[in-house]
């Protein structure tokens, strides 16, 4: 394990020292043909994951009141659908049994007036409808799609739903776009995801009027204008730019182009990317829910799609600060931990195939394998998906396969 020391005062030790040996070409573990991990760091991986499920399985609990993905019961369902999909045949359905185990005690609860999928009821809703296609009950999976789908009108026309990811109108998109990655595009209706797009066009447009910006799109998230992928611009522009309708998808890049512009005005000399345009707090997070391996991923993906350089070297300049500063005090997690800000790197590999980034990817792996030996903060959910070591398990799953892995209901894997 490589010595890691606490960053002092200016950070207020919100990250670790990064003392990982940079890039050369003979660092990278050993890849197979098909670019997967393989050799001792493959078995190093494998080893951590085992480790971690063991813990999960004796720790873990429904506390009966979360039924979120984010924090509760849906986050460890969504991970062993995971797990089934990453090792076929290995338990041949237990994964997905396992996933309805904690699914049965939450779908006859569900409420609430959150559609979103990481902290809502679309989540587990459609989670129930891919574990029960897998396992062949196409009937029971219909219903619960159905059940995502007649959300759809509250998402459109409830002004009081916010815009943003987490609890909102992109968080609901992605629900839908969960659902035709893993059922097909058949089983949603386009119409549903134009209607959803619409709204969250035209909110944005309101706004920004309202608040006489230049930029034609502007969110907030309670009063406040968030810029990263949890509750800000970041994240609702790149689910946005995720949506592949042809009859949205020119409406949606036309006006999510110069809001990406604008926003490439507003970051750190560092590289660093601002939380809200009201924040005085400075240069200090780097986590996927605030700054730049948040922002990296809009990037990238706005990269791939208008083929302008400027935004590729954002995006570089988000991983560099994210390698220096991204093994975070808070911890291994996904929305505010070492674990989320690897996936940034991964996401960087698979855009551009340069072999720095899964190297970046595969050091802090090797931090997150030594899961709670560096003085961490414990988090208030420390076994689930978002905070806690569900989501590290799901990452180390995903580092097997660079090249499909995907930040859980965030990314797609779409083909631009």
């Amino acid at each position: 394990m490589e010595t890691v020391t606490k960053m002092s005062s200016p950070k207020e030790e919100r990250s670790f020292r990064n003392t990982f040996p940079d890039f050369t070409s003979d660092a990278l573990p050993p890849l197979n043909k098909n670019k997967e991990l393989e050799g001792d760091f493959q078995s190093k991986i494998l080893s951590a994951i085992e480790k971690l499920l063991n813990t999960l399985d004796e720790k873990a609990e429904d506390d009966g009141k979360d039924y979120s993905i984010y924090t509760g019961s849906s986050g460890h369902a969504l991970l062993h659908l995971h797990l089934y999909m990453n090792f076929p045949g290995v338990q041949d359905q237990a994964d997905l049994y396992k996933a309805l185990n904690w699914l049965k005690p939450i779908l006859g609860r569900l409420k609430g007036s959150k559609p979103s999928m990481l902290c809502g009821i679309s989540g587990p809703l459609a989670i129930a409808a891919v574990v029960y296609d897998k396992l062949g009950e196409k009937k029971i999976s219909g219903e619960y799609v159905a059940k995502v789908l007649a959300l759809c009108e509250e998402v459109c026309n409830d002004f009081s739903i916010p815009d943003e990811l987490l609890f909102g109108r992109a968080g609901y998109l992605s629900a839908l776009l969960f659902l035709q990655q893993h059922l097909g595009p058949q089983v949603i209706n386009n119409n549903m995801v134009v209607k959803v797009v619409d709204a969250i066009l035209v909110s944005g447009q309101d706004l920004a009027k309202r608040k006489h910006y230049k930029h034609p799109l502007m969110y907030e998230w309670h009063d406040k204008a968030y810029l990263g992928a949890a509750h800000g611009l970041a994240g609702i522009f790149f689910i946005l730019l995720q949506v592949s309708d042809p009859s949205v998808q020119k409406q949606i890049r036309e006006f999510v182009k110069p809001c990406v512009d604008y926003m490439l005005t507003l970051r750190f000399a560092s590289g660093n990317c601002p939380s809200s345009l009201e924040s005085t707090s400075g240069d200090k997070l780097v986590h996927w829910c605030h700054g730049a391996p948040g922002w990296m991923y809009m990037l990238v993906l706005a990269f791939k799609i208008f083929k302008d350089m400027r935004y590729l070297e954002a995006a570089k300049d988000c991983a560099k600060v994210t390698w220096e500063r991204g093994i975070l005090y808070k911890g291994y997690g996904l929305c505010h931990g070492t674990a989320g800000n690897a996936y940034s790197f991964l996401f960087l590999y698979k855009a551009t195939q340069d072999p720095r980034y899964l190297y970046y990817a595969c050091k802090f792996a090797e931090w997150c394998c030594d899961y709670g030996k560096h003085g961490c903060h414990k988090p208030d959910r420390p076994y689930s998906l978002f905070e806690g070591m569900a989501g590290t398990v799901y990452f180390l799953v995903d580092l097997l396969h660079p090249q499909n892995a995907a930040f859980p209901t965030f990314e797609f894997n779409i083909n631009i």
